[in-house]
């Protein structure tokens, strides 16, 4: 198929991205874009979070990975449901109680300023990296399907789409996302839905007999019981549970359309309602990945796993599904994207600047400093995307939860501090103890991990062999997996203990 005609329909795309933004961004202010004037359809946002939840590395990375370790990965997603009734039934009456318009005003009450903006400082750090990892895994194959046989290089692509999703986020904020996420969640769905039916029918299966065939493979298996593996069942589970308390729960990006519900009841129903679609959808990528295993070995179709799907989907796929992949694709990247942004700037904005408590200024020069600071993380998102092309990793949803190990850890310690003790903490120093409490965790996971670093990051030199010997003699064949930010979350919380006193 014609690239200038994919390309088309992406163009096509964004324009009704922009439509829907005219008309949702008309009479909007600082408290639309920050938390849509709290008057959120809960129905809207549990469906347009799914979007944002997924990203294009569910669509592209989670089929790749069936291959290697079948349906595993719903290990993690049992632990999701987990995760999601914390929130639900924990931090979200928290969160009203307080009125919150960003959550981490919470650490501010709790125990003092910098705590509070610590919290924020290590939110716009990780969803920096994460959004950023995220964005690069889409516009890579974006780039490398569509855009480089046009003659259209990496940057002038990631530059073109980061000021797409600036045009149609630039006023409406939160309150337009709510709108163009649901728009997005219900194409990338078709799509995939589109690729698992037509896959079906040309295998000459029906989903039974899918199933059957894939369960004789090898390729449905879930329960991963060897307690060495990175990928154990409890490990999975418990990381899953805790990956999502703190990129959903303690994550701006996904508490600020959350708390835009105007009631508290309807925000658990968005809540319980979203977790449900979002785990049957994830088996439906899984089911997914494995017909594209089948269909790859019976048309000998060799590619790295990241590049499974879009291959199949732009190279043996009809034109009218290669078009609905396509829609489907970006439909994943654009949610992940523009939450992100909206949510980086609302942030920097509210706890690292303060604007909401800077009575001296005008509404207009709110205004001018909030568009100011989200072109501002458009030129950062950039640039970290351009950092990951120079690593070109090939394994991008393993890199991401690694992030989130490192960086939402102090975040899991420092809001688990807060609920569950009376004590208080000597302000000053908790900004050293959620630096230091990471870094400790990244050296052990260093040694423990050598191979995936060396992996990841290409190291050369004699030394690597020590490490390994180390990594032998401390771990044995123990492998820390998905848990380990509930390591960080546990040493910083220990690290706030020490610096604590009863209240």
């Amino acid at each position: 198929m014609s690239s200038s005609l994919l390309f088309s329909f992406v163009i096509g795309y964004f324009v009704l991205l922009l439509v829907v933004a005219y008309f949702t961004s008309r009479n909007s202010n600082n408290d639309s874009f920050f938390i849509g004037n709290r008057n959120s359809n809960w129905m809207l946002v549990a469906f347009g979070m799914i979007g944002t939840s997924l990203s294009g590395v569910t669509f592209v990375s989670v089929p790749g990975t069936v291959g290697a370790a079948g349906f595993t990965y719903f290990q993690v997603v049992i632990g999701y449901l987990l995760g999601y009734a914390v929130i639900a039934f924990v931090l979200l009456p928290l969160y009203y109680k307080m009125n919150l318009t960003s959550i981490y005003n919470y650490l501010s009450h709790r125990f003092g300023m910098v705590s509070y903006k610590t919290g924020a400082l290590f939110f716009i750090i990780s969803r920096t990296l994460g959004a950023t990892a995220r964005l690069f895994l889409v516009i890579n194959v974006l780039q490398l399907f569509i855009l480089k046989d046009m003659g259209v290089s990496f940057e002038v692509t990631t530059l073109v789409i980061l000021l797409m999703i600036l045009l149609y986020t630039f006023e409406g904020g939160v309150k337009t996302i709510v709108f163009t996420d649901t728009l997005q969640t219900t194409f990338m769905l078709l799509g995939l839905i589109v690729c698992i039916v037509y896959i079906i029918n040309n295998l000459g299966h029906t989903v039974g007999s899918t199933l059957s065939e894939l369960s004789s493979n090898g390729l449905t298996r879930v329960i991963n019981n060897d307690v060495n593996s990175s990928s154990f069942f409890l490990k999975s589970v418990l990381g899953g549970a805790f990956i999502t308390i703190t990129m959903t729960g303690l994550d701006q990006e996904m508490m600020q359309k959350n708390i835009s519900v105007k009631t508290l009841k309807d925000s658990q129903k968005n809540m319980i309602v979203f977790s449900i679609i979002m785990a049957i959808v994830t088996f439906l990528f899984l089911l997914m990945g494995g017909l594209l295993h089948l269909f790859a070995a019976t048309n000998h179709v060799t590619v790295p796993a990241d590049d499974l799907f879009p291959t199949i989907a732009l190279h043996y796929m009809p034109a009218g599904v290669a078009i609905i992949f396509v829609i489907g694709l970006i439909s994943a990247l654009f949610p992940s994207a523009d939450g992100a942004l909206t949510a980086l700037t609302s942030s920097f904005c509210i706890d690292i600047l303060g604007l909401k408590r800077r009575e001296d200024w005008s509404e207009a020069k709110k205004k001018r400093v909030r568009l100011t600071i989200h072109c501002t993380f458009a030129v950062i998102f950039f640039i970290a995307v351009m950092i990951f092309k120079w690593i070109d990793n090939k394994s991008i949803i393993d890199v991401i939860l690694k992030i989130a190990g490192f960086t939402y850890g102090p975040l899991l310690g420092l809001f688990a501090f807060g609920i569950f003790t009376k004590r208080t903490v000597q302000d000053k120093w908790v900004l050293y103890i959620c630096l230091a409490a990471p870094l400790v965790i990244l050296g052990i996971d260093f040694i423990n991990n050598i191979e995936w670093y060396e992996k990841q990051l290409k190291f050369t030199g004699d030394w690597k062999q020590g490490v390994k010997d180390l990594s032998h003699t401390v771990f044995g064949k123990f492998k820390i997996g998905y848990e380990l930010l509930i390591y960080n979350g546990i040493l910083t919380y220990l690290g706030l203990l020490g610096i604590s006193k009863k209240s």
